[in-house]
């Protein structure tokens, strides 16, 4: 894809869904030593195709350095182990699992969700870009490869035996420059009888809850349901259900199979999303051009908001070091002036900096220690895990604020 072509279609880009200025790269932490060294900004602007209607960015550096040094790891967040726990146990129910079937995971980065497969007796195989997250769940017994995922990967796993029965992508759709080799991958490394089932977050709701932060450079695309149905049918691919899951925001569970005549029957919940999209405006393009006005109308609440705090001397940090987070501060302007450090209980974020913004990341610990008056929750879609685990900053009457959709204070 050029930067003016869609990745899908190959339709010209012509129009903003959401223009966020320049911005490093969400996940490029910094060391003490870099914080006096250029930094490379690149345009944080989502366009929206005319014809497809894929929501995209276009790609301003390679996949392998984006993923040399990976500071994701998926098992620091009790939230997403949960989620993750859940999500196997109904997999094994509803495609009857046993030891004589495949479970193989596409970005499965630290066997976050294989284990639960593996724990049941049920083999697995893990397909992870990030050498460092992949090495992480090699060492815990779940066997990984650590390479990227596309037409060339399937078809060793092809060659191999290891197609899957159940074939499982989270969150990974997104971060997938080259569209129709990551899907054409899929179709290629699924058994016939096999199913896909695919998480990603949901653009209807990112629209609906002015989730911009949601939009950087590791993500090159932005779906609805009505895209990634367009997208497998290309490849052979057809949808017999989805679920709405609340992950992220609000996702979609996808499940998929090879398209033919012992292809499963939809469920009705296939008809029902593809209504419920239509009826939202997703076929118009004035739905998506729409949505700039709900990104600046967050930034200026939240620059509101911190502005009236620091004026009445009010200190003010953040919890976190998410990638979304680094779009919110550096999209708004917010740096140690506003934000004096921000805490994360990931040991591979602790003591760099955020880029952009420069702000240092501490230990959690560091909020008992300086009993600031608010505390910024980043993370914002693990609201409920983060305020459970801060909950002692009210004993000395600390608040909590969330910034999307709109800045909101917690009492």
């Amino acid at each position: 894809m050029s930067g003016l072509d869609c990745r899908n279609c190959g339709s010209p880009l012509r129009h903003t869904f959401a223009d966020l200025g320049m911005s490093p790269l969400s996940n490029a932490f910094l060391r003490e030593e870099q914080l006096d060294s250029m930094e490379p900004y690149y345009p944080l602007h989502a366009r929206v195709c005319a014809q497809c209607f894929l929501v995209q960015l276009g790609q301003f550096e390679r996949p392998e350095k984006i993923f040399e040094d990976y500071p994701y790891f998926s098992s620091f967040s009790e939230t997403w182990l949960r989620h993750a726990r859940e999500y196997a146990e109904e997999a094994i129910r509803r495609f009857d699992l046993t030891s004589q079937n495949l479970v193989v995971e596409v970005g499965s980065n630290d066997g976050y969700l294989l284990q639960y497969f593996r724990g049941r007796g049920i083999p697995v195989l893990g397909v992870e870009p990030a050498q460092n997250v992949a090495k992480a769940a090699q060492e815990k017994g779940i066997p990984t490869l650590a390479q990227f995922f596309g037409m060339r990967t399937a078809a060793g796993l092809q060659a191999a035996g290891q197609q899957a029965d159940l074939l499982v992508a989270n969150n990974v759709l997104a971060h997938v420059p080259d569209l129709h080799d990551f899907v054409g991958g899929l179709a290629q490394a699924l058994k016939k009888t096999g199913a896909i089932a695919l998480e990603f977050p949901h653009l209807l709701r990112l629209i609906q809850g002015s989730q911009f932060d949601t939009i950087y450079h590791e993500h090159f695309s932005y779906f609805s349901f009505l895209t990634v149905e367009q997208v497998f049918l290309q490849h052979g691919l057809a949808v017999f259900d989805v679920e709405e899951v609340p992950t992220h925001g609000g996702s979609l569970r996808v499940y998929a199979c090879h398209a033919g005549g012992d292809s499963r029957t939809p469920d009705a919940r296939v008809s029902k999303l593809r209504e419920m999209e239509a009826a939202a405006g997703l076929r118009e393009l004035r739905t998506y051009e729409a949505f700039g006005q709900k990104v600046r109308e967050a930034k200026r609440a939240l620059l509101g908001f911190l502005i009236e705090a620091k004026d009445t001397a009010k200190s003010v940090v953040g919890y976190g070091a998410p990638a979304k987070g680094n779009t919110l501060l550096n999209y708004c302007g917010i740096g140690r002036d506003f934000l004096d450090y921000t805490a994360d209980i990931s040991p591979h974020k602790q003591g760099r900096f955020l880029p952009g913004s420069h702000i240092p990341i501490h230990h959690p610990e560091r909020i008992r220690q300086t009993r600031p008056d608010y505390v910024l929750i980043l993370p914002w879609n693990l609201r409920d895990e983060i305020v459970g685990q801060l909950a002692y900053i009210r004993g000395w009457g600390g608040r909590f604020v969330v910034p999307i959709p709109t800045t909101q204070v917690i009492e």
